[in-house]
């Protein structure tokens, strides 16, 4: 951005600047301090009134130290609570992580387990179930590891399982 154009008979001042007063002709020219811009010029010699300092309320640290106290103690009850409480927090997330795992062990026969077949959804699931129950139909005979591994003619039934983040394997089976 460029400076306006000069006016007819009146010195070039920088762009921004207030414009210095011009002295009449004859006079000695005065040397004051300059004032930041803005700024109303106030007589050498005096100051503007003194503000007075503001004085600390003890009422008013108490209250601080108070909130801050409550801030950091609900804190660490909290963390208290989760830790050590029997019915719920980390105990709660702890029976719910066990629960899951029973429930998958249900799912994930070892050989010589007893096992009912499902068929959800096209996708064989095997559920172990006691050997001498009416439900059982199969009994596992081998676990072959490996994305190919094919049960052979002296098995049953086989069901492919494949884990993501894991090893693939193949469970076959003989009938009970």
């Amino acid at each position: 951005m460029s400076a306006p154009p000069p006016y007819p008979n009146q010195p070039q001042q920088p762009y921004g600047y207030p414009p210095q007063q011009q002295q009449p002709y004859g006079y000695p020219q005065q040397q004051q301090p300059q004032q930041p811009y803005g700024y109303p010029q106030q007589p050498q010699g005096t100051q503007g009134p003194q503000r007075p300092q503001p004085q600390r309320s003890p009422l008013r640290g108490l209250i601080t130290a108070v909130v801050v106290l409550a801030v950091f103690g609900g804190g660490a009850w909290y963390v208290w609570d989760y830790n050590t409480n029997p019915n719920g927090g980390k105990a709660k997330k702890e029976a719910a992580q066990a629960a899951r795992a029973e429930a998958n062990k249900k799912y994930d026969p070892q050989v010589g387990d007893c096992v009912k077949v499902h068929d959800p959804q096209g996708e064989p699931v095997a559920e172990i179930v006691d050997c001498g129950s009416s439900e059982a139909q199969y009994k596992t005979a081998d676990r072959l590891i490996g994305a190919d591994a094919r049960c052979g003619a002296k098995f049953d039934y086989g069901i492919h399982v494949s884990i993501r983040h894991s090893s693939n394997y193949t469970l076959c089976f003989t009938k009970v």
